[in-house]
């Protein structure tokens, strides 16, 4: 287990110097005030109304970098400051979300096979800890445990890749609609395609840290002796 936890360990520091980076990118923006003067929650119901869904809410929810699309109650959660604030940030990450409801409401297909895959993960998550590290244990008289840890653990590294052009499609939505609505300046538009640019990569690090730790655990497996 000695090599998974040196992955994670190299991937914690990656992602923290990512999520600072993040951090740093939307406290920056957060300070520059959008001319046409509309809060992050203006920003998603007009955006909404403009792709014709009328049955999404637009709400408000505690913490940092929370906001969240909700396919299950059709909810469009942001960010205290994101909701209320007239911001470069607040614009580009209300508009990401509401890009997530726009693949919702138009059946987008990686987002259609991610939301097939979350019952799955969701059991994989919880037992495939225990089960790898028990395969491992018993690598040489009962390897078929650590294969079944593998398969749970590669369902959720597919999760991981799959999210990937779901951010990126809401991004790109985001930022053409903002940009023909003239909700931004190019200024603007430059620090909002920025902001969401350093969002993204959060989900690059994740799917290669999940697809590292996958291909070290094929190794002891392969590597098991009959």
């Amino acid at each position: 287990m000695i090599g998974a936890y040196l992955i994670g360990a190299v991937v914690m520091v990656v992602s923290m110097i990512v999520s600072g980076r993040l951090k740093s990118k939307f406290k920056k923006y957060s300070q520059m005030r959008l001319q046409s003067n509309l809060s992050g929650k203006e920003v998603a119901e007009l955006m909404l109304a403009d792709h014709g869904i009328h049955d999404v809410q637009v709400i408000s929810v505690q913490g940092q970098l929370t906001d969240h699309y909700n396919p299950a109650n059709k909810t469009v959660n942001l960010s205290e400051v994101v909701y209320h604030e007239r911001n470069a940030a607040a614009a580009a990450v209300s508009a990401h979300e509401v890009g997530h409801a726009v693949q919702h409401a138009t059946a987008y297909s990686w987002l259609t096979m991610r939301s097939k895959l979350v019952p799955i993960v969701n059991v994989s998550s919880q037992f495939m800890t225990w089960i790898i590290l028990g395969g491992i244990l018993l690598i040489n008289s009962f390897p078929q445990l650590l294969l079944l840890g593998i398969l749970m653990f590669a369902m959720t590294t597919l999760f991981s890749f799959i999210t990937l052009p779901v951010e990126y499609d809401a991004s790109n939505r985001a930022l053409a609609w903002i940009e023909q609505r003239n909700i931004v300046t190019p200024q603007e538009h430059r620090a909002a395609k920025d902001a969401l640019k350093w969002a993204a990569r959060t989900y690059v690090v994740a799917a290669i840290g999940s697809l590292a730790t996958l291909l070290y655990y094929v190794s002891i497996y392969m590597g098991r002796r009959d």
